[in-house]
């Protein structure tokens, strides 16, 4: 019975019927399941792009997979494409060990390595800059006025961003919903933001950055900001939201993306939780579908790039201007 189930599998593996191989294993009982199963499983969802269910599949089964190759190899593959670099490289670097000279393995370790060393130095980046912002001592404050943060002038009033992006206030409940929705625990500053009003545009919409992106060589421009719902357009579940940018247009499952910017959808900001975990206290990043969903480090966490936001006349837009 299991080698004709397994063959069944993999039969509709090759004809790309990944649908069907997961909708068969999960019929099955947990508890029924055993490692061939559950790396069968965890091949399709990759295949489908449900990376982070991958990565849970394998991690149940890590004393028996920690010596096979293909697992190290499916494992590192998941790693990758929730651009969780260094834990893919381990994953590589462990399936080379086990099986050398791999091609697949060797193209994997080329084009993860350097974004490996660029994900360690955003780390130690982030634990200076959040140890420095956590001692400021504003943190959490974002329900009233202090520095160049004022709630009463933060938004900017229109028929458009009514119409697609403030949603009506929310409760507890919604709050869990989206979370349980997204995957991820919303930011307390972000909670409060989103109390002064629920998602919409932003009288400031540059952010500085010390790295070039497609955008600029040192700065980043935001056009809104999501608000937390299901409503609106522009929401974090709305039609256009988190899911949908992730889902449908690639962008790497990292944490939630947050603000759209004036590409129409080819660069984004995300709160990343891969350094805290979902549960925890995700720093903002820049990610670029226009340079291979390039990431680039912006701030410790999400009230320090709010603090960070600047007019857009801080900076000489016009030639990005000519270059539109």
């Amino acid at each position: 019975m299991q080698s004709e189930l397994l063959e069944q599998l993999q039969s509709w593996h090759e004809q790309d019927e990944f649908g069907r191989i997961i909708e068969r294993i999960e019929a099955i009982p947990e508890t029924e399941r055993d490692y061939n199963l559950i790396g069968q499983l965890a091949r399709a969802y990759n295949n489908t792009g449900r990376y982070r269910e991958a990565v849970e599949q394998l991690l149940s089964v890590h004393q028996q997979g920690a010596s096979d190759p293909l697992w190290q190899y499916r494992l590192g593959y998941a790693y990758c494409y929730i651009a969780n670099y260094e834990q893919a490289l381990l994953a590589f670097e462990r399936a080379d060990e086990l099986m050398p000279h791999d091609e697949s393995t060797l193209e994997f370790l080329r084009q993860i390595r350097p974004e490996a060393d660029k994900m360690r130095r955003d780390r130690q980046r982030h634990e200076e800059e959040l140890a420095a912002f956590e001692q400021s001592g504003i943190q959490n404050h974002l329900r009233a006025a202090s520095g160049t943060y004022d709630p009463a002038t933060f938004w900017v009033e229109s028929d458009y961003a009514q119409d697609n992006h403030v949603s009506d206030p929310f409760d507890e409940e919604e709050i869990g919903s989206i979370e349980q929705e997204l995957g991820y625990k919303l930011p307390a500053s972000y909670i409060q933001l989103m109390n002064t009003q629920n998602g919409g545009i932003p009288a400031l919409t540059v952010f500085p950055t010390k790295e070039a992106t497609s955008w600029a060589e040192d700065h980043i421009a935001i056009s809104s900001l999501m608000g937390i719902g299901h409503d609106k357009i522009y929401a974090l579940a709305g039609e256009m939201g988190s899911r949908f940018m992730i889902e449908d247009w690639g962008y790497p499952d990292l944490g939630i993306v947050i603000c759209d910017c004036p590409s129409a959808g080819h660069d984004v900001v995300m709160l990343d939780y891969r350094f805290c975990g979902p549960e925890g206290e995700p720093c903002v990043v820049h990610v670029d579908q226009e340079n291979d969903y390039e990431i680039t480090y912006l701030a410790p966490n999400f009230e320090a790039f709010i603090r960070g936001l600047v007019d857009e006349e801080t900076y000489d837009l016009s030639d990005e201007e000519n270059e539109d």
